[in-house]
């Protein structure tokens, strides 16, 4: 049973006995099945997903379709040999996440702790040191949920807005997930005020720039060999939060199932900075971002939906 939602309250989720109802028996077969996966060893599930990769493949043409129109108009240079080799390892890492999920919800501190390494953990420090929250600036990377486990783990309060699932078995596992290493969780309506109040509260979070907002209130800027939409909130989300801003990276080494987590040095992101500046800006760190590890970026994700006047519009 998930609790009323109410502003600048975490979402919270009881488990009750009517998700013991055999209508949801599916369901906590699945999560029986996820858990089961999470203590085979990587190898297992390396081999699983290369078998499921090509098995789902056939089913997912229209994120195949707007993937390659992604990268068409972020490198147009690049050759369908090389467009086909970063699909399929992009396809493998979503079923090697998929099949590794369980991982999150059973397996312990220390096993984050030895799997998942920490490279500019000195940024994080400084900025702890300085009395200050963190807004991580970081891209749809397949890693992402793993990095804020592992920062939670590590011991910096993290915060996170959630999408209500209809499924109340499923919509208890994900919030249980994300608040076992004393993670708060928000519903996605309580709005940007509560993220604001959360920083002040010392809680950090994870900020996705590369979502598409639409035309009203975005910024064209630069972005590989296109333009793209952003929308330049985080300098003031971070000025009026007392934060820095740290972008940060994750990949994943899919032979040995270890992550390298990236943290980079802070932005400048002052209140002199225009919008158009801005958008410059974060859309510059995204290209380095995602340009660490481009093969584990979503690029199914339609990013590029709103398009400058006069440009073709790429998911039709």
């Amino acid at each position: 049973m998930s609790l009323p939602i109410s502003p600048n309250q975490p979402y919270r989720v009881e488990f009750c006995r009517s998700m013991l109802s055999p209508k949801y028996w599916p369901s906590w077969l699945a999560v029986g099945m996820m858990v089961l996966l999470a203590y085979l060893p990587h190898r297992v599930r390396y081999w699983m997903a290369r078998g499921l990769a090509r098995v789902i493949r056939p089913f997912c043409k229209k994120p195949f379709r707007i993937a390659r129109a992604n990268l068409g108009a972020c490198f147009p240079d690049m050759s369908e040999a090389e467009t086909e080799a970063i699909l399929k390892k992009m396809m493998f890492n979503f079923s090697l996440v998929g099949l590794s999920m369980g991982v999150l919800a059973v397996k312990s501190r220390k096993h984050l702790e030895k799997h998942i390494a920490i490279k500019g953990l000195e940024h994080i420090e400084r900025a702890r040191d300085q009395g200050k929250p963190i807004v991580f600036l970081v891209p749809h990377l397949w890693g992402i949920e793993y990095a804020g486990a592992r920062l939670s783990s590590w011991g910096l309060p993290m915060m996170g807005m959630v999408k209500h699932h209809k499924n109340p078995v499923f919509n208890w596992l994900s919030v249980r997930q994300r608040c076992r290493f004393g993670g708060t969780v928000y519903h996605r309506d309580a709005g940007l005020r509560t993220l604001v109040q959360g920083l002040r509260r010392g809680e950090s979070f994870f900020y996705l720039p590369d979502q598409d907002h639409g035309p009203e209130k975005s910024i064209f800027a630069d972005f590989f060999a296109t333009q793209k939409a952003t929308l330049p909130v985080i300098g003031r989300l971070a000025n009026c939060g007392g934060a820095t801003v740290l972008p940060l990276t994750i990949g994943i080494d899919k032979e040995r199932g270890n992550m390298t987590m990236e943290v980079f040095e802070a932005l400048d992101l002052g209140t002199k900075l225009s919008k158009e500046a801005e958008a410059s800006l974060l859309n510059h760190q995204l290209e380095r971002l995602i340009g660490a590890h481009p093969e584990q970026y979503m690029w199914f994700l339609k990013v590029l939906h709103t398009r400058p006047e006069g440009a073709k519009l790429l998911y039709r």
